[in-house]
């Protein structure tokens, strides 16, 4: 089965972060995964041109109807017509996820990440409140490649935990 990991980010990033995005997105086609994420520009794109520079795939998860509106290095264009609503579905399409910089859209696909039990490292992202998420964590990275090697470690936890204690069905209950 293929192996993804969402890639979420601003669509106006600094210079910084579309570059630690890229790379991002590089070292995780060098090492096997898809880049999924929302299709557009900034941190999307950067993702997706890094992956596809390495040899990767992309799939790109557009707000609008129109597939055009995918950046170039999107490989799988789903246009899903659900504007802020597409959040969702980024969110939990990947193994794992990684959160570069970000304002409110990338804070809302954390959210919804960590609500469904996906685990998100971030890069440069928002500081939450460990004390108000009790067991869900945000782990911060200092470079790409520790953000992608933190994902893939939890990605690959993730996976072992899921095989140890049910089914999904359950899993999801517990998360409420």
């Amino acid at each position: 089965m293929e192996r993804l990991i969402a890639i979420f980010g601003p669509g106006r990033p600094t210079r910084q972060e579309y570059n630690q995005a890229a790379e991002v997105g590089r070292r995780l086609a060098e090492r096997g995964f898809t880049v999924i994420c929302g299709g557009l520009f900034g941190v999307m794109e950067a993702a997706c041109m890094g992956a596809k520079e390495a040899g990767g795939r992309t799939v790109g998860i557009l707000r609008t109807y129109n597939r055009y509106e995918a950046n170039s290095y999107v490989d799988t264009v789903i246009p899903s017509g659900l504007g802020d609503a597409r959040n969702i579905l980024v969110a939990t399409a990947g193994e794992a996820a990684i959160a570069v910089a970000g304002r409110l859209g990338t804070l809302s696909e954390i959210a919804i990440a960590l609500k469904h039990g996906i685990p998100v490292v971030g890069l440069g992202t928002w500081k939450l409140d460990r004390n108000a998420l009790f067991d869900r964590l945000l782990p911060e990275a200092r470079t790409p490649e520790q953000a992608v090697t933190m994902a893939i470690e939890l990605a690959d936890q993730r996976a072992a935990e899921r095989l140890t204690s049910g089914t999904a069905g359950e899993l999801a209950d517990d998360l409420e």
